[in-house]
C-alpha cells in the first residue's frame, strides 16, 4: 500500500508534512514547524504520530519536537546537529534507512544549508522530503556549509528518478523564479516562470515539484550551463553554482 502525503500551511511560508504508511497505519511528521498546526492536521485527521523525522536544526524545522513528543510520545529520528536546539531519540546520516510501517526511507546526507542536513527519501513510492537543501526553483542559503558541499548534495539529489515528487519546505517560488529569469533565458524556464508566477496569484501551492522539472529549470542545478553568464566560465562545475549562490544572495528583484 502506498505512503499518503498530507501538506499544509504554517508560520510566515513554511509547509509542514504528515506522512501515513497506509499499510500499517505509521505516521510520522516531517520536520516540526509549528507545533499547533501540526497537532491541528493530526486531529483533524485522525492520525495518531508515532515519529518526527529532522531535516536539520533550525528553529522552524526542530522547534517544535519537544512540545509535540510531550504530547504524542512520538519517537524523533534526525541528524546529530538537531540536539542543538531540540531533543532527539535516534541519530541517522547519510546512507542509514528509516522505518515507517512497511515504508522504508533511505537517508541522504545533504549538507550545505547545515553541516549535517538530511534528506529522507522513500524509493518505492518515489518521494523526496528535502528539507532546505532543494527548493522549486532554489535551493538553500549556505549558512554552514561550502558551495562544493552544497553542490554535491544537489547532485545527490539530482540523480533520483526524474519523476520523484520533492516536497521542500518553503513556498518561494515566485522570488526564485525572478531570480532564474535573471541568469537563465530557457523557454522552458520562461513558460515554468510564468506558470508559478500565476499560480500564487490564484493563491495555488507550487510545492510539491519533481526531480525532471527542477534538473530542466532549477538554475542550481543548471549552473554550469549558465557559468559565462554569471562570469564563471571555465570553472569546475561547483563554482558556477557557487556564482550563481552568490548572485541569489545579493539579488533585489
Amino acid at each position: 500500500m502506498p505512503l499518503t502525503v498530507h501538506q499544509f500551511p504554517c508560520l510566515s511560508d513554511n509547509y509542514g508534512f504528515l506522512v501515513r504508511d497506509e499499510a500499517s497505519g505509521r505516521t510520522a511528521c516531517i520536520d516540526t514547524p509549528e507545533t499547533a498546526a501540526v497537532l491541528r492536521e493530526l486531529e483533524t485527521l485522525g492520525w495518531e504520530l508515532d515519529f518526527i523525522f529532522n531535516t536539520h536544526w533550525h528553529p522552524d524545522h526542530a522547534g517544535g519536537n519537544a512540545d509535540i513528543k510531550a504530547v504524542t510520545g512520538c519517537t524523533i529520528v534526525g541528524p546529530a546537529e538537531v540536539t542543538r536546539i531540540a531533543p532527539l531519540d535516534r541519530e541517522v546520516g547519510g546512507g542509514d534507512r528509516v522505518a515507517l510501517g512497511d515504508t522504508t526511507f533511505e537517508v541522504i546526507e545533504s549538507g550545505g544549508h547545515t553541516l549535517g542536513h538530511i534528506a529522507f527519501y522513500d524509493p518505492a513510492d518515489r518521494v523526496a522530503f528535502v528539507g532546505d537543501t532543494l527548493f522549486a526553483l532554489g535551493c538553500g542559503r549556505l549558512f554552514e556549509g561550502t558551495a562544493e558541499q552544497m553542490w554535491d548534495s544537489l547532485q545527490r539529489l539530482a540523480s533520483l528518478p526524474d519523476d520523484t515528487t520533492v516536497y521542500c519546505a518553503h513556498e518561494y517560488t515566485a522570488s526564485n523564479a525572478r531570480f532564474a529569469l535573471s541568469v537563465d533565458d530557457d523557454p522552458a524556464l520562461r513558460d515554468r516562470a510564468a506558470a508559478v508566477f500565476a499560480a500564487r496569484e490564484r493563491g495555488d501551492w507550487t510545492v510539491p515539484t519533481t526531480i525532471g522539472l527542477e534538473k530542466a529549470t532549477n538554475p542550481f542545478l543548471r549552473a554550469p550551463l549558465l557559468a559565462e553568464r554569471v562570469n564563471a566560465a571555465g570553472q569546475p562545475d561547483a563554482q558556477a553554482f557557487a556564482a550563481v549562490r552568490a548572485a541569489k544572495d545579493s539579488f533585489k528583484g
